[in-house]
């Protein structure tokens, strides 16, 4: 990534995952300079270690407006970055098991209210479902599909938009960890280890797990906790599988989900998230979730269960007491913005948080509705 030596700019973001570097993307876009600030890498965090769903069924309803506005970005990422995300619209499918029959009754619900927001889902069961998807095990009993969600590399996206956000002129700095950030009369201070100093008018803060580390530097501490994704991923087998599949519970909580890329691996999400470290920036995984996985990936689809698992990893995810982020401008303090704690469903978002970001700040105003991610709603966890 290019780094310049001008320390002063309209807009210093903090957090280069894939919310910080589309942002940074799209601002420049509107002819505002940026300082990009990157502890480590751009994408080394959650952004790049997460499943790589782009999905936008099983979403809350009033965030849909935001998941169709990352959707076209995201079918027009490798022209509009000039790089190849490895986005492919394969399909979603969420699944219930016959003892949770009901839960295809919730489906048909909210593939109703959906339809309202341009999601178009398709329910089936029965030997709808078989002749469609003849790899899931005889335990599920219904799906819901969506035929325009599908899965992306997510060790290639914000990489991408942080390269395209510079070739644009914007001031990437990685390797530059923020020990303090403050109002100083018009601009913020961001002061980095070593000494060296930003300025900008307009601070937003997309640094994930740490964000609160951040706002709480503005009186706004949040109740973010640091949890760590369980992923695997399986020998190379013919690439058979098209749609990402996942378990719906009564909790919406996907128990196991799996997506094939075209290079015939078979990566594997779900079971129980462990504690990760942002203090030392070290997630484990725990053999006894990948276990887990593996059972229920049996029952799933009986065929995966014969692979071989070849590696495993995990990240550092930030999450929100109810699992919401905190995004759009701070309750206390003029000019600064937050987007983070996207509590492991940030993915697919990601890239429209980056547009509709820049477009609040440039604009003051977004056309896409935030109200409900306002940082004031989160109370701090007493000590």
């Amino acid at each position: 990534m290019s780094q310049s030596v001008n320390n002063q700019s309209d807009v210093i973001i903090i957090g280069g995952g894939l919310m910080g570097a589309s942002a940074a993307f799209f601002l420049r876009q509107r002819n505002r300079s940026v300082t990009l600030l990157e502890t480590g890498l751009i994408g080394q965090q959650a952004s790049g270690v997460n499943f790589g769903n782009v999905r936008r069924q099983g979403r809350p309803l009033f965030q849909l407006p935001l998941a169709g506005r990352a959707s076209p970005i995201w079918r027009n990422m490798n022209a509009l970055l000039g790089e190849d995300v490895e986005y492919i619209q394969s399909g979603h499918m969420r699944v219930c098991y016959r003892e949770r029959a009901e839960l295809a009754d919730s489906f048909e619900t909210y593939a109703r209210e959906a339809r309202q927001y341009g999601l178009d889902l398709e329910i089936l069961s029965g030997n709808a479902l078989r002749q469609k998807f003849p790899f899931l095990g005889p335990d599920v009993y219904a799906g819901s599909y969506s035929a325009t969600d599908g899965h992306a590399n997510p060790r290639l996206a914000a990489p991408a938009f942080g390269r395209a956000a510079a070739r644009l002129g914007a001031n990437i700095c990685e390797n530059t960890e923020v020990v303090r950030a403050e109002k100083d009369g018009v601009d913020f201070r961001v002061t980095a280890k070593g000494g060296r100093v930003f300025k900008a008018p307009v601070l937003l803060v997309t640094a994930g797990a740490w964000g609160n580390a951040l706002s709480e530097q503005f009186g706004e501490p949040v109740p973010l906790t640091p949890r760590g994704p369980n992923m695997s991923v399986t020998e190379p087998v013919p690439y058979t599988l098209m749609p990402t599949v996942g378990v719906s519970t009564p909790l919406e909580i996907e128990t196991v989900y799996f997506r094939q890329i075209p290079r015939g691996n078979i990566i594997i999400g779900g079971s129980t998230r462990a504690a990760s470290y942002p203090d030392i920036r070290r997630a484990y995984v725990k053999p006894e979730n990948t276990l887990t996985q593996l059972r229920e990936i049996r029952r799933l689809v009986p065929a995966l269960g014969r692979l071989n698992i070849i590696r495993t990893w995990s990240g550092i995810e930030g999450y929100m007491p109810d699992s919401l982020p905190a995004m759009g401008p701070s309750g206390t303090t003029s000019g600064l913005y937050y987007a983070f704690g996207f509590s492991g469903s940030g993915f697919q978002v990601g890239p429209a948080v980056g547009d509709v970001m820049a477009e609040l700040i440039d604009e003051g105003a977004t056309t896409t509705p935030i109200e409900m991610y306002d940082i004031r709603r989160l109370k701090p966890v007493a000590v």
